[in-house]
């Protein structure tokens, strides 16, 4: 059950991060189009880009940990043998989740602040800060889960193949 709802979590917040790609798409095109045609674009327009660029790292970045969709070079990793190249892929995973625990904690900090000063983005229309802030412990504590893959499970972060593999 926790299984199925974490995985549920995890694609969910990867399509909300697809969705956001194409908000930013819409949002820059449609101001590009009123600046051509000699109209203000709306504030909001291009506010709602930055926070979609916020949210759209902060919530597909635990999905692309799972997929190893994030950029790592093998050169080292290719050409170490198989015993020692499972201790340090497991040694560089198990290095990435102490690092997003410490973010998450920190995240978490940030946001109990956010929400304790009442802290608002005024830019384009006042927006409650720890909705931004909010992202980081939800992000990095969800990928230290998703490293924690590599340093317990079968699976290895790192292939020992260099090159590019798709």
């Amino acid at each position: 059950m926790i299984n199925t709802t974490y995985k549920a979590l995890l694609y969910g917040l990867a399509g909300i991060s697809g969705l956001m790609l194409v908000w930013i798409m819409v949002s820059v095109i449609a101001s590009v189009v009123m600046r051509n045609m000699g109209i203000q674009p709306f504030a909001w327009l291009f506010t709602s880009a930055e926070y979609g660029l916020l949210y759209m790292t902060m919530l597909g970045a635990p999905w692309l940990v799972r997929e190893k969709g994030h950029v790592h070079i093998e050169l080292l990793t290719a050409a170490l043998p198989g015993a020692a190249r499972r201790l340090l892929s497991r040694a560089v995973a198990a290095a990435c989740v102490l690092i997003c625990v410490i973010l998450t904690w920190k995240g978490i900090e940030l946001v109990m602040t956010n929400i304790e000063r009442g802290d608002f983005d005024t830019r384009a229309y006042y927006y409650p800060r720890w909705l931004l802030t909010i992202a980081f412990p939800l992000s990095f504590g969800m990928m230290a889960v998703e490293f924690s893959r590599f340093v317990f499970g079968r699976e290895l972060m790192h292939s020992g193949e260099a090159g590019i593999h798709e």
